[in-house]
């Protein structure tokens, strides 16, 4: 793919979860867009396997950095955003993907411990996100920011923590499309719909993984709202 047919070349994107999955796809698939992508997971082990993708996708040498981080360390993200702010001086585009799916289990019985990683992983880590990168954001000429949601979000029987995280999201992330809306930043949310990907294998032990599309099938709409040009904003997408 020629540099000028890359619709993400020279953009600077931080992408949360990248050691895996959805993320994982995302992050190869913005770096042959042409993204410098700014990788961030708990797994170095997978950070590196996804790196290693990349470059021998590309031949490039400095088309990722990895950032191993614990998103429910509020001082990690802001250690982050200043290591961000420090090197590139903005952000183009984030995206708040990662996320655990908990116990599958009544509410009333969810482990404390587990209601409270659930809700630092899923909800509060994307806050702290957006508290400290929408500085550098808002100084990209077209910032954007795209978080993934769930069919869940509402309610669902069982699925607890996180339908709750995700029906939060929503509202966070609607809340501050709202904020800045006067601005050239745009945001807006994903529902990548049923994947195979791990987390999935986990909520549904029965079921045929072939059955479902890789997460590299689902990354169109991802570079579309991250695109220079999508002037979509506050919006709920669809991705299949």
């Amino acid at each position: 793919m020629a540099t000028s047919q890359r619709r993400l070349a020279g953009r600077i994107a931080l992408i949360t979860g990248a050691s895996r999955g959805i993320g994982a796809a995302i992050s190869r698939r913005f770096a042959a867009e042409g993204a410098h992508v700014l990788l961030a997971a708990r797994t170095v082990g997978g950070l590196e396997e996804v790196d290693d993708a990349i470059r021998a996708a590309s031949g490039e040498q400095t088309q990722a950095t990895l950032i191993p981080i614990d998103l429910k360390c509020a001082e990690d993200i802001e250690k982050l955003a200043a290591a961000v702010a420090q090197r590139f001086g903005k952000l183009d585009i984030l995206v708040g993907n990662a996320a655990i799916l908990g116990d599958l289990t009544p509410v009333s019985q969810i482990d404390p411990k587990t209601w409270d990683e659930v809700i630092e992983t899923n909800l509060t880590a994307n806050w702290n996100l957006i508290r400290t990168l929408e500085p550098l954001l808002l100084s990209s000429d077209s910032g954007r920011a795209i978080f993934v949601t769930s069919g869940v979000s509402g309610g669902r029987a069982y699925w607890g923590g996180y339908a709750v995280t995700k029906t939060a999201l929503e509202a966070l992330v609607r809340t501050w499309a709202q904020e800045v809306e006067q601005t050239r930043l745009r945001i807006n949310i994903v529902n990548p719909g049923a994947v195979r990907t791990s987390m999935r294998a986990k909520a549904y032990p029965g079921e045929d993984p072939m059955t479902l599309p890789p997460p590299k099938d689902i990354t169109d709409i991802f570079v579309d709202l991250a695109d220079e040009q999508c002037d979509r904003h506050g919006d709920t997408v669809s991705a299949q």
